[in-house]
């Protein structure tokens, strides 16, 4: 937010200096970024007086002029057609650098010498305006500065506004801090709305299909418009403040935006069709063209204003082309309205759409100044254009603004602060933002906080408002008192316990943490073959390696591993909990948050120092990790499918518990692996564990007592098909588990022909009775039954 100090000083009294002004704002939260001087290429520029001129003897469109610059007189060549005798101009003496680099020097033109130039907007920046040469007023004084004689604002505060402080991006809402700071009066312009004439049609009638979307809209009505450029003190300040002028009735639109922060928007009115306007949502699929001559494609979240026939503005973003102001317009139908901010900054985002009206919309609006700011607008288009403004306003406001109360308790700020603030201080600073203030007691007051400030929600926004004021850095550092037991366990009842009871599980497997940016690169994720459609793109990355959200961890974790192997690392075991992002029109941030666990296996099976024979990991090491997870919390057993056609894994397996899938595992196709300098298989893993905290927060601890009489086991050998599963198997034993059945196991897999269709599956069954001791006989009738039972069911063979 650039914001002049000659133009805020119209709204307080401050004569300080610059920069102490921007340290306290700093201090209040609104950071300074710079002190600029947009007009510093124009300093060494002065006035000079054409005392003579004549037409050059070797060029017609040329001149040859005598210049009084104060100190001494210039000989200049001018090919402008607009110069003249008598004129007061802006020039360049040699020696002079302008703001677009050009260092003038003595030149002969067609032989005449020129020892300056006498200068254009478009030479000086200021416009784009090239007719002719810039004519000063009558009574500018040769030798002065040019920047003196319109005093322009050389002094000019880049402040950086955080998003919930819509209320500063104004000089209004500037002025208010600077008169908060300083203790001094803020006064708002004196408003001299003169109106008057009738209307050369009917006055629209105005309808709102949702109020939730737009609060209150209203239309000014002003007849007779000339419509040319604005005067100098309204370019120039536009200018300082980085607005580009167009013409006087669209500058007044950006000059009232920059100085009161309500958007405006200012429409011909014999363009508009029917005597109705109506905000409402466009129709899915539709297309309108914008100001800036694109068409757009709009979906039913979008907001339009409508005439009597077709949409003329895409709500709070931009304007309509069939409706603009143009050279030929004279009526003038003006526009002030608030809209819901999370739907201007849906459409502005997805369109990629950003306007100084649609950032202040995003923000919110003061709904209780938006008339002040459109009668102050109609007052200066009438001044500026000549037009008249008409003695009515068409309003609609369904939803007008409902106050908001709050209580106040000087105890409970002390409290939290650590600071005794008086009662006049807290009066103060309260009444200095505007609130109204209740002392209905003497430690409980009610307050009303003003329409402007959005942020102000509930009590402890008015303890920082105080404590702001006083000085985040005056408050002295104390330690906190703890009310909490030394002792007290962290719950999983926030997604904070949760996941540190799944990172207390990694870390207990072995597992060591990887923490990595959200941020890849598109390589990264068309190396994987991870689909284009839903990534989110990063609008200013930081390198084109970051340039795109991750939409699964694996980017990362394989990062991770080139890294390791790079340094000699050559086993791993890492796991990643963080979040995945992709593409969703239906949220308001149009992106989607998934939490994910994902698990990475490479390398020896046991440590370096395993004195043993070493074996490589593979998947049944990643499998269970799976499944002792799975355990460790108690959230049952999982199914495993293997799946075909995975874009970066394979073998690949699907993981599904209580009917919902879990994850996937497998292992990196090896030309992948290659790529990120593995020499042995990848195995990797990617749960939800979204789903994970969902199913552990609704579990609960049960104890049981530790068992006190011995087991009986009882292994058994089935011979089965290859392609029977062996989860098939166990879930046909707990479809007819005996109750002195305690578990099952598989122990053993043998397969005595590569090239056959069986295989051998050896399992463990565990048999125990809670209250004496079980007998040969009781256990091998339990036995026998259960395997007779698989032996029916499925098709193997004992």
């Amino acid at each position: 937010m650039l914001v002049s100090l000659k133009w805020l000083r119209e709204f307080t009294p401050y004569e300080g200096e610059v920069q102490k002004l921007g340290d306290r704002l700093t201090m209040l939260g609104l950071e300074l970024e710079e002190i600029r001087d947009p007009f510093a290429g124009l300093a060494d520029i002065v006035v000079g007086h054409v005392v003579e001129c004549g037409r050059h003897p070797e060029a017609d469109k040329l001149s040859v002029c005598r210049v009084d610059v104060g100190d001494e007189v210039l000989d200049i060549v001018c090919g402008a057609p607009n110069v003249a005798q008598g004129q007061k101009v802006a020039v360049a003496k040699v020696g002079t650098t302008l703001p677009g680099g050009l260092k003038l020097k003595k030149a002969k033109l067609r032989g005449k010498p020129s020892h300056g130039m006498i200068l254009s907007e478009r030479e000086m920046e200021l416009s784009d305006d090239h007719e002719g040469i810039l004519v000063l007023p009558e009574d500018s004084r040769p030798g002065q500065r040019f920047v003196d004689v319109f005093d322009l604002d050389r002094q000019v505060l880049d402040i950086d506004i955080t998003p919930n402080r819509a209320d500063c991006l104004s000089h209004l809402g500037v002025a208010r801090e600077a008169a908060l700071a300083f203790n001094l009066p803020l006064t708002l312009p004196e408003l001299r709305l003169e109106e008057g004439g009738e209307p050369h049609r009917p006055y629209a009638k105005i309808v709102i299909d949702d109020p939730e979307l737009c609060p209150m809209y209203s239309a000014r009505y002003l007849r007779g418009a000339k419509i040319g450029p604005s005067p100098a003190w309204l370019r120039y300040r536009l200018h300082a403040v980085g607005v580009r002028p167009i013409s006087n009735l669209v500058d007044v639109t950006n000059y009232i935006l920059m100085e009161l922060g309500q958007p405006l928007h200012a429409f011909d009115w014999d363009l508009m069709r029917g005597d109705q306007i109506r905000v409402a949502p466009a129709s899915q699929g539709m297309t309108m063209t914008t100001l800036d001559g694109q068409e757009r494609n709009l979906l039913s979240s979008d907001l339009l204003i409508w005439d009597g026939e077709r949409p003329v503005a895409l709500a709070g973003v931009m304007g309509g082309l069939d409706t603009e102001i143009n050279d030929a317009s004279t009526n003038v139908l003006l526009e002030g309205a608030v809209f819901r901010p999370g739907t201007i900054r849906k459409t502005a985002r997805r369109l990629a759409l950003h306007s100084e009206s649609s950032y202040r919309f995003e923000r919110g609006v003061d709904q209780n100044n938006t008339p002040y700011a459109t009668a102050r607008a109609a007052q200066l288009m009438a001044e500026l254009s000549g037009a008249q403004v008409l003695p009515h306003v068409s309003l609609a406001e369904p939803c007008p603004w409902q106050e908001r109360h709050h209580v106040f308790r000087r105890s409970r700020l002390n409290s939290l602060i650590g600071i005794d603030f008086a009662p006049e201080f807290c009066e103060q600073v309260l009444t200095g933002m505007g609130c109204a203030v209740d002392k209905a007691a003497d430690d409980q007051w009610n307050v009303t906080s003003p329409s402007h400030r959005l942020d102000l929600e509930r009590e402890a926004d008015l303890f920082e408002e105080v404590t702001r004021v006083h000085g985040m850095d005056r408050i002295p550092e104390r330690l906190p008192r703890i009310s909490k037991a030394a002792d007290a366990r962290i719950t999983r009842d926030t997604e904070y316990g949760l996941n540190r009871t799944l990172k207390n599980w990694a870390r207990g497997a072995g597992l060591r943490e990887a923490i990595n940016y959200s941020f890849v690169g598109q390589a990264d994720l068309d190396l994987l073959g991870l689909p284009e459609q839903g990534r989110v793109l990063v609008a200013n990355p930081l390198s084109e390696e970051q340039n795109v959200l991750r939409t699964a961890l694996a980017p990362g974790l394989l990062n991770c591993l080139r890294n390791n192997v790079t340094q000699g690392n050559h086993r791993l075991r890492l796991f990643e909990l963080a979040r995945t992002f992709v593409v969703d029109p239906q949220s308001d941030t149009e992106t989607r948050e998934a939490g994910r666990l994902g698990m990475l296996v490479y390398g020896g099976r046991f440590a370096e120092d395993w004195p043993w024979q070493q074996e490589d990991a593979d998947y049944l090491d990643m499998k269970g990790l799976v499944e002792h997870l799975l355990d460790h919390f108690k959230l049952g057993r999982a199914e495993f499918e293997a799946v075909s056609g995975h874009c970066f894994l394979e073998p690949c397996v699907r993981v599904r518990l209580a009917g919902e899938q879990l994850g996937i595992i497998g292992m990196v196709r090896p030309e992948i692996a290659d790529t990120y300098h593995a020499r042995k298989d990848v195995w990797l893993a990617e749960l939800d564990s979204d789903l994970l905290s969902r199913l552990l927060s609704h579990r609960e601890v049960l104890f049981a007592d530790l068992p006190k009489l011995p087991p009986v086991r009882r292994d058994v050998t089935l011979q089965a098909p290859r392609d029977l599963s062996v989860g098939a198997v166990l879930n046909a034993v707990q479809a007819d588990r005996p109750k002195l059945l305690e578990s099952v196991a598989l122990v053993a897999v043998y397969v005595p022909d590569e090239q056959g269709e069986s295989r051998n599956l050896s399992f463990r069954m565990t048999y125990r009775h809670a209250t004496k001791t079980l007998k040969d006989k009781e256990v091998d009738k339990v036995h026998t039954r259960l395997v007779q039972q698989l032996t029916e069911k499925l098709p193997v063979s004992v």
